[in-house]
């Protein structure tokens, strides 16, 4: 059976999960092959290095991040963006409150089984 969201969504409808350190996330449209994660974060909350076999754009709606891809490091505001390549190590940390809007390819099957 295909796991996929509804074709509207409305925000206030869909779970905001808390994943700790400051971090929460609610998971937007999906499909197998596509997925929308809005990430919030408190200031100072720090997303982890790690690394994952999807594809993944980030695009900051609010705040401020300093960003890691590989080794190298650059701080992101409203309207910019980053690419991360699959299972390159990539992270961030919060410098001002705000929030990210992640785009994965495929579908992050990992979140749909925590929610």
């Amino acid at each position: 059976m295909k796991q996929q969201s509804d074709l509207f969504l409305h925000a206030d409808n869909v779970e905001i999960e808390d994943v700790g350190g400051g971090i929460h996330r609610q998971i937007l449209g999906y499909d197998d092959s596509l997925m929308l994660v809005r990430a919030i974060f408190d200031q100072n909350a720090i997303g982890y290095t790690h690394a994952h076999p999807h594809s993944q754009v980030t695009f900051v709606e609010s705040g401020v991040f300093d960003f890691t891809i590989g080794s190298e490091t650059r701080r992101l505001s409203v309207g910019d963006c980053a690419r991360i390549p699959p299972d390159v190590d990539h992270g961030a940390v919060c410098v001002e409150a705000g929030v990210l809007l992640d785009v994965f390819n495929p579908v992050r099957k990992d979140f749909l089984q925590e929610s």
